[in-house]
């Protein structure tokens, strides 16, 4: 449907009208941040097993270092995880986790000028997370996995990331089936964000993400990408999380650390199509890539 056989179509349905007003509608800041951009969040992986750069950062020392480097590279938000979720990782314990992240968040919260994340689904983590210093927290569950886990991001005020995901990550690769993927998404993302208004986190602290690479093929993650202006219609800014993940491998060939030219490639291809956040490992590159793209289309 043309943009004009929308309008019309808008003026006698009440629903199309209320879709139109969200995708058209500015975004209101994050933590502070404007969305007139995509912003960068850069990863910062604490953990031994994180599929591309698991244990180069396990120590505190380190993680700060390479979280400083990435706010120095560009980054507007640095995402702290202390627990990996990869196809087939298991869970980490709550104190191993706190033991892993809260140093580093203490430490940016006085070194660092950038927005930090918590990426965690834990809500004790992310209430020791936001007594530190943290400006988002960012559950790849949705606030799903843990029942404390709405109550406690209702209570810190902070705005939230909201990902989908099939299933636990121990399992959650093993044969995802839709029947429509990106609907799918989209009507389970519907549901998180009436269950977070209902526990009194307003839409307006809301970010939603459609999971790339969690409980999804290689045809899944790619119909994804093609159709992320239909998360918009949600009302929510969008975060996407492609970096160096293993559908770019399983469609090029590349290994983990040469996934970098696919990774640029699907963030350009979600700030195309609007996304406000692009969660990346390669920040200096990926700032290269947007400045160009916004030069030449965006700019002009």
């Amino acid at each position: 449907m043309r943009a004009d056989e929308l309008a019309a179509a808008a003026v006698t349905d009440p629903a199309l009208q209320v879709l139109l007003q969200r995708v058209g509608s500015p975004r209101p800041p994050v933590a502070g941040l404007a969305l007139d951009r995509p912003l960068v969040m850069g990863i910062v992986n604490v953990t031994p097993d994180s599929f591309s750069d698991g244990g180069r950062f396990l120590a505190a020392d380190a993680a700060i270092e390479h979280a400083l480097r990435l706010e120095a590279e560009g980054a507007d938000i640095l995402d702290i995880g202390g627990e990996s979720t990869r196809p087939g990782s298991d869970a980490v314990g709550l104190d191993e986790e706190c033991r892993r992240v809260l140093p580093v968040i203490q430490a940016l919260a006085k070194q660092s000028r950038a927005r930090i994340s918590i990426d965690t689904r834990k809500a004790e983590v992310m209430r020791r997370a936001a007594l530190e210093g943290v400006h988002i927290l960012n559950d790849v569950s949705a606030l799903a996995h843990d029942p404390q886990a709405l109550q406690a991001a209702a209570t810190t005020g902070l705005p939230v990331v909201l990902m989908h995901a099939r299933g636990e990550p121990r399992i959650m690769q093993d044969n995802p089936v839709y029947a429509d993927v990106v609907l799918d998404v989209y009507d389970w993302l519907a549901a998180r964000l009436e269950a977070c208004e209902q526990a009194g986190i307003g839409r307006d602290r809301l970010i939603v993400d459609p999971g790339i690479g969690f409980g999804k093929t290689l045809a899944h993650n790619l119909a994804l990408l093609g159709s992320l202006g239909v998360i918009h219609g949600l009302g929510c800014p969008v975060l996407l999380g492609a970096s160096r993940k293993s559908f770019i491998g399983r469609l090029t060939g590349a290994g983990s650390d040469d996934r970098l030219p696919g990774s640029i490639a699907a963030a350009l291809v979600g700030a195309a199509q609007g996304v406000q956040i692009l969660r990346v490992h390669d920040v200096a590159a990926t700032r290269q890539a947007l400045a160009l793209w916004q030069g030449a289309f965006v700019g002009r």
